[in-house]
């Protein structure tokens, strides 16, 4: 039987959160992406807090990926003012590619280190 798209994406995400933990030193950086935005989140596990959130829907562009690019600067930046420098990338099941990987270079760009 054929496995749906959510599915897979739920079989990936699993897959990923058993090896991506979040620490005080290293928090998570979770993503996740609809069809009109994108959505982050840099998360302490071990005590169960959000740190900083920021969504694409807030920002200015004319392409979800411009969109993207522009809300891992904000978080980059929301990340430094709380002292956070190092992460571990939670990509939430989503393949590495397009807007998730526009993301994630933005985020590194902006100084985040993962």
């Amino acid at each position: 039987m054929a496995l749906t798209k959510q599915q897979q994406r739920d079989r990936r995400h699993r897959r990923v959160r058993a090896k991506v933990i979040g620490t005080e030193e290293r928090p998570r950086l979770s993503v996740y992406k609809s069809n009109t935005q994108l959505m982050a989140q840099i998360i302490d596990d071990n005590a169960g807090k959000t740190l900083i959130a920021v969504s694409s829907k807030t920002e200015k562009g004319a392409t979800p990926r411009e969109r993207a690019e522009k809300a891992a600067a904000t978080l980059a930046k929301k990340a430094g003012e709380k002292g956070v420098k190092r992460v571990v990338f939670d990509r939430g099941g989503f393949q590495y590619l397009g807007t998730i990987k526009a993301f994630a270079d933005a985020a590194r760009a902006a100084g985040l280190d993962f």
